[in-house]
């Protein structure tokens, strides 16, 4: 199978289209519209690839466990937790390719990806909640995953983050789709004093059965947690403890996990 990008109509109309034996570029003219979605066809499964969706953002490192990534076009008020000049314009640019060596070996951030969405679509880390702020874009679980740790005010992009709806009980989940070492974990709490509130004690639960309860302070630098876990495929946030503030709005701006995957 080859590496495929099309770009589909809301009637399954081909607009654009790429393909090659092991990477894609699609460079193509013409505006995205409502019910537009992109097709990322990967030639095998169970394998790392980079892809860009859009030339706004970040390329993403991503583990497929499906032969197709479709992705949807965001607009109206699910645009609004990302750059508003990305998928705008005549003009696009998108890539997929196979991972290299050198990529998958190296230590980096395991939790990253741009290209995360609602739903299971076989690209990971996927990040998801029991709760979404209202079911906003700019409150969504994603949102704590897509690299943006701008984290003193909320709202539009470029402050978007998962918001927990004033919920106790709130939990999110990273997968990261396969086994990962890791040894450090950096949290981005939203830090927009008066608004926010912010959490004293946070408890990570993980794949592994092990659980580690860690306290946090009123801060807008990032928090850095040293925590050595090996062949972790994911980890639960949650049983998260607000401080004793007249604010009833503490959320998290990112997430990031420092590591390897698992040699094999």
């Amino acid at each position: 199978m080859e590496a495929l990008i099309k770009v589909l109509d809301r009637d399954g109309g081909v607009k654009a289209a790429a393909k090659g034996e092991d990477r894609a570029v699609l460079a193509w003219k013409g505006q995205y519209e409502e019910g537009d979605r992109i097709v990322f066809q990967v030639p095998e499964t169970g394998r790392f690839y980079v892809i860009r969706v859009d030339d706004t953002m970040d390329e993403a490192f991503v583990y497929m466990t499906r032969e197709q990534l479709v992705y949807d076009i965001p607009f109206e008020e699910k645009k609004a937790s990302y750059n508003p000049k990305a998928f705008t314009g005549e003009r696009h640019y998108l890539t997929l390719r196979r991972a290299h060596d050198y990529e998958i070996a190296v230590y980096k951030n395991l939790a990253k990806n741009v290209l995360d969405q609602h739903g299971d679509h076989g690209c990971y880390p996927h990040a998801c909640a029991n709760v979404e702020t209202r079911g906003e874009s700019v409150f969504a679980a994603r949102n704590a995953i897509d690299g943006v740790v701008a984290n003193d005010s909320h709202g539009r992009w470029p402050y978007e983050s998962w918001g927990i709806n004033m919920q106790d009980d709130a939990e999110l989940t990273l997968d990261f789709g396969r086994a990962v070492d890791f040894d450090r974990i950096v949290l981005y709490t939203r830090a927009d004093f008066p608004h926010d509130n912010w959490w004293e004690q946070v408890t990570f639960t993980f794949s592994d059965g092990s659980v580690e309860t860690v306290s946090l302070e009123k801060s807008a630098e990032p928090h850095v947690i040293p925590m050595k876990k090996s062949g972790i495929t994911w980890l639960k946030f949650g049983q998260l403890i607000k401080a004793d503030d007249p604010s009833p709005f503490p959320a998290l701006t990112q997430i990031e996990v420092y590591g390897t995957e698992v040699q094999r």
